[in-house]
């Protein structure tokens, strides 16, 4: 599945960026440990997408703006997080800067700093 593999390849980009299973869904951890991105086929809503981790007003911002691409997910929404779609027209740039956004919001700032500024 391609829209997997490109974000497969955006999280494993990032500094110390691991994969591994989760809810029966690929995630991606910081050091293993803290999640910042996890893949969403189909969980509850018929829908391809992901969840991320995201600054705090992100998700409220987002989902007003394009509820088309962006969505509060299910669990973990009323702790900010925010939910991309990727069974419409996708922007890889746009998801690749959310994506770097939700690895800032949990990494150890020693890691942040490797990223350089925003």
């Amino acid at each position: 599945m391609e829209q997997l593999e490109r974000l497969r390849e955006i999280c494993l980009d990032l500094p110390e960026a691991v994969e591994r299973l989760s809810h029966g869904e690929p995630a991606w951890f910081v050091r293993g440990k803290k999640t910042f991105v996890m893949f969403a086929d189909h969980h509850h809503d018929d829908r391809l997408g992901f969840w991320c981790a995201a600054p705090p007003g992100v998700q409220q911002e987002l989902v007003a703006e394009d509820p088309g691409r962006f969505f509060r997910p299910p669990y973990v929404g009323h702790r900010g997080w925010l939910g991309v779609y990727l069974d419409v027209e996708v922007d890889w740039a746009e998801v690749a800067e959310i994506v770097t956004d939700a690895y800032r919001v949990v990494a150890p700032k020693s890691l942040v700093q490797r990223l350089g500024e925003p």
